[in-house]
């Protein structure tokens, strides 16, 4: 049955990462039971933290689950967080382009410095992990000198119109850009792991509206659609 109608659209600020699962049908149908529309911002976590810090007071916000920890019953965040996602880096390719073999060290040092040039998120938690693991490698200056790297959006994109031969994201953020073939995450002793989780924000002035767009976001239907998209479901009813 239908919630009832919420008149003010719900503002959803939303890190990158679920943006495919979320616009390919997990919000439209929370709009169509309930009734409500919503009003959604996808940016990194470190930009969506400025604008918290700036008076931004979305009624939902997903970001990783160290930032919204840190801002549990503060001012931002009302009462807990919940676990949503875990997600892998991985690095992607124009499709139809070779997909370059990244299982050993010396294989993805091959990838990196054999590249015209490779895109990354510099806001991001892929693009700060990226430049920690080049220094780890003792390529930085090399690939630095010839990245394409993006304030915002989605690194997939740079690759599809030219500007790189890679693209190095999360990998549900890889799959959100047609024509990226993704490759396989990167190796197990050079991956990073990020979570996210999601909560109802403090400013919220609609709260019953807020916790039932978090449920719906946490229910069966949201984490097929994690999963579906290289997510892995960290809500306790997965």
């Amino acid at each position: 049955m239908p919630l009832r109608p919420n008149a003010t659209p719900l503002t959803l600020m939303s890190s990158l990462v679920v943006r495919k699962a979320l616009d390919d049908g997990v919000l439209s149908a929370y709009e169509q039971a309930s009734g409500s529309s919503l009003r959604t911002e996808y940016v990194p976590t470190t930009i969506l933290l400025e604008r918290l810090a700036a008076g931004a007071e979305p009624d939902v916000l997903i970001g990783t689950r160290e930032a919204l920890l840190r801002l549990e019953g503060s001012s931002v965040v009302l009462g807990s967080s919940l676990p949503l996602v875990r997600s892998a880096i991985g690095l992607g390719v124009a499709a139809g382009a070779p997909r370059p073999v990244i299982a050993t060290e010396s294989n993805l040092i091959d990838a990196l410095l054999g590249a015209r040039s490779v895109a990354f998120s510099r806001a991001g938690q892929s693009g700060i992990f990226f430049q920690e693991l080049l220094g780890r490698l003792g390529i930085a200056d090399q690939v630095l000198s010839r990245a394409t790297a993006l304030d915002t959006g989605f690194t997939g994109a740079a690759v599809t119109d030219g500007r790189a031969d890679l693209a190095l994201q999360q990998v549900s953020e890889l799959m959100f850009v047609d024509g990226v073939g993704v490759v396989a995450p990167l190796p197990e002793e050079f991956q990073h792991y990020s979570e996210f989780s999601v909560g109802v924000g403090s400013g919220t002035v609609n709260r019953h509206a807020a916790e039932n767009l978090v449920r719906h976001l946490t229910n069966s239907e949201a984490r097929e659609a994690y999963a579906a998209t290289g997510l892995q479901n960290l809500h306790p009813g997965a």
